[in-house]
């Protein structure tokens, strides 16, 4: 049996089991790697494209193991570089479903700078951000998600600095898709991957991922069972955003900020309720849908962004075939026999 990928060839159809490598795998028992890891085994195969068609590129820390541990073409770059070398590889073949995986010191910190240009140039690549607040693979330093105060490796009296939130600094950078989940949540996680895989443009999915050595327990006020409910508001497009374990509570607008309501307390309805529209143009909602936090706000999960845009290599591409059309030279022998020329005697 075949299917058809996007250059409209025929490839064998492709299970989970045709992108598991045949490497050990080498995270700590209860790393919330191993759930992102068969999430992406599990959306792969969905995706249409020959393995070969398929590559995962990485920086360094755990996360960066990755492309050792699924069966497609990889590569493990240097700190905080995994970026650039998936956008050249993105412009070299444009056909190619290219994945990045890095953690949350790999990507905001020393590759910082690839991370905001990467999004503001819109390349048509998939990033996974393995957020767990610590640098875990060089043994618990802080990282520039670390909570402000938290005592660790680097800082034993506390962080003095403010830590980032992503998805502020994707939405800043003018990010056409932004999403979050937890790594409690495989399935949930698949679907949302399998989203940001049909994005055209630079994706970005934060997984909210638990670090059991160093900072073990980092999301738990977020992902404990008792907790979740009144905690994650799980965004729906075109759904009015409402959690709590009825679905009791919901957010609105409450002058320039957004506010935790209760339905039926001080005359509030489903009507005074913000419906999430993941496709508006402008960022603002979106902006404030992803700093949201505890205490006074749930933590927004799933997609707050997807919006259209061009990317980079479309146009990169039109514009070389705007030239070749355009350009009086046609071949290497009219660019040099062109302008003044000198005889040398």
């Amino acid at each position: 049996m075949t299917q058809n990928n996007n250059s409209n060839d025929t490839v064998s159809i492709l299970t989970k089991k045709d992108f598991v490598s045949d490497q050990m795998v080498k995270w700590c028992p209860g790393c919330g790697d191993h759930s992102i890891l068969a999430s992406l085994e599990n959306v792969l195969p969905k995706l249409g494209k020959k393995k070969e068609d398929i590559v995962v590129v990485s920086g360094i820390g755990c996360s960066s193991r990755f492309p050792y541990y699924v069966n497609t073409y990889g590569f493990h770059g240097i700190h905080g570089r995994a970026l650039p070398i998936a956008c050249g590889i993105k412009m070299a073949n444009p056909n190619l479903s290219v994945w990045v995986t890095t953690g949350d010191g790999d990507s905001l910190a020393i590759g910082g700078n690839h991370f905001i240009h990467t999004i503001r140039r819109n390349f048509d690549v998939n990033l996974i951000l393995f957020n767990n607040k610590i640098y875990g693979l060089t043994k618990g330093q802080y990282s520039p998600t670390t909570p402000l105060g938290q005592i660790t490796k680097t800082s034993p009296y506390g962080t003095i600095d403010e830590p980032f939130n992503p998805g502020e600094l994707v939405i800043g950078a003018k990010g056409t898709f932004f999403a979050r989940v937890t790594d409690k949540n495989p399935k949930y996680m698949s679907d949302i991957m399998y989203r940001a895989a049909q994005h055209k443009g630079t994706s970005i999915l934060e997984v909210l991922q638990n670090c059991v050595i160093f900072n073990n327990g980092a999301h738990n006020e977020i992902t404990d069972k008792d907790k979740r409910d009144d905690n994650q508001l799980i965004l729906e497009h075109g759904k009015p955003m409402l959690f709590g374990k009825n679905k009791e509570k919901g957010i609105r607008i409450n002058g320039t900020k957004l506010q935790a309501v209760t339905l039926g307390e001080n005359g509030i309805t489903i009507d005074d309720i913000l419906v999430h529209d993941e496709k508006e143009e402008d960022p603002s909602i979106h902006f404030m849908l992803a700093r949201m936090h505890l205490p006074e706000l749930p933590v927004a999960i799933g997609v707050i962004r997807d919006v259209d845009s061009h990317t980079y290599e479309d146009m990169l591409y039109d514009q070389i075939e705007e030239r070749k059309v355009s350009s009086p030279y046609k071949c290497v022998d009219d660019l040099l026999n062109s302008g003044d020329t000198w005889e040398i005697k």
